[in-house]
């Protein structure tokens, strides 16, 4: 395993961290006992970073991997944890919810459903529009102080808000989707990070399994959220298709698969760029780490930028009343 400082103010975390959110049924039904080995092959692989959040699942995904971790050295894993997001009994989104009591609620029962006396990254699941960031960000501050929390993050928000919350507290990374077809953080994002010393913990690196080289149009099994997302939809899903055909002869030529050259571009774009793998399985987490061994020479990356132009990707990452809560696409 390799490693990289997550930020100027986080911690030192694997090169690629894992993301756990389709273990909790946003893709469909997950195999219990397959989600926890998997949990167990990363951390025995050298990954550290596990990343979650408390609405995957409606806290099933927190109480899994406490599951996972039980019995372990603690310090085996950094958890970084997404909140505020809210649903109903059905599963459906009904908002968000940073306000500073809602903050420390959040965490608190964070902590049962994980097992743990602290959270190592935690982070707004968005910006709430009705909570100046500054609020939400001191309310997490106030944690860490009490030792509940050890580093802070932010999710998807756009780069002023990463500048106001940089000035009320050290922020270690920005969670947020970055691939081959979602690059619009390249604009403005990811130079404010950089310049303020923030890290990036990408995640949809593979985009939803998209660009994973495995995925056909046939595989939508119901509770999947992608049935909803605008590049799985008629119209725009075979296009895309063609761009991972496209990729496809790239990784052929490189002698590895699409997944693998997918992520090694991610993790080319920089030192400061974690790569977050959302492996169910441990065959795919394998297949994910064979990433690390691949180099990327500026030959290749010229030829997959040829292939898999910047802005080439048919429809949003998500529908449109999703899209509309992003402060990152605002900016």
């Amino acid at each position: 395993m390799q490693y990289r400082q997550l930020g100027a103010a986080g911690p030192r975390v694997s090169a690629f961290g894992l993301g756990c959110m389709g273990m909790s049924g946003m893709y469909g039904p997950a195999d219990r006992a397959e989600s926890i080995a998997t949990i167990h092959a990363a951390l025995e692989a050298g990954i550290t970073l596990l990343d979650t959040g408390d609405f995957y699942g409606m806290g099933h995904n927190e109480m899994l991997i406490g599951e996972a971790l039980k019995g372990r050295n603690r310090d085996q894993a950094l958890i970084s944890v997404k909140f505020g997001a809210l649903r109903d009994p059905v599963g459906g989104w009904v908002g968000y919810d940073a306000r500073p009591e809602a903050v420390k609620n959040f965490l608190s029962y964070s902590l049962q459903r994980l097992g743990v006396d602290h959270i190592d990254i935690y982070r707004p699941a968005r910006l709430d529009p009705r909570v100046p960031i500054e609020d939400t960000i001191g309310a997490i501050a106030d944690m860490v102080k009490a030792g509940y929390v050890r580093s802070i993050g932010l999710s998807e928000v756009g780069a002023e808000t990463i500048r106001r919350a940089a000035a009320v507290h050290p922020i270690c990374d920005l969670q947020i989707e970055y691939s081959l077809i979602s690059r619009s953080v390249e604009d403005a994002i990811l130079p404010v990070c950089r310049e303020l010393g923030i890290g990036i913990t990408a995640y949809g690196v593979l985009s939803r399994g998209l660009i994973s080289g495995h995925w056909q149009k046939s595989q939508l099994a119901a509770g999947d959220f992608r049935a909803f997302s605008p590049r799985f939809q008629d119209g725009n899903v075979d296009r895309n298709l063609a761009l991972v055909d496209a990729l496809r002869s790239v990784a052929e030529a490189k002698g590895v698969s699409v997944a693998q050259i997918a992520i090694a571009w991610v993790a080319a774009r920089g030192d400061d760029i974690v790569p977050l793998i959302g492996a169910r399985r441990r065959d795919r987490l394998e297949e994910a780490l064979g990433a690390l061994q691949v180099r990327l020479t500026p030959e290749d990356l010229a030829r997959i930028e040829q292939v898999v132009p910047k802005g080439a990707a048919a429809g949003d990452r998500y529908p449109a009343p999703q899209m509309a809560h992003l402060d990152s696409e605002r900016t």
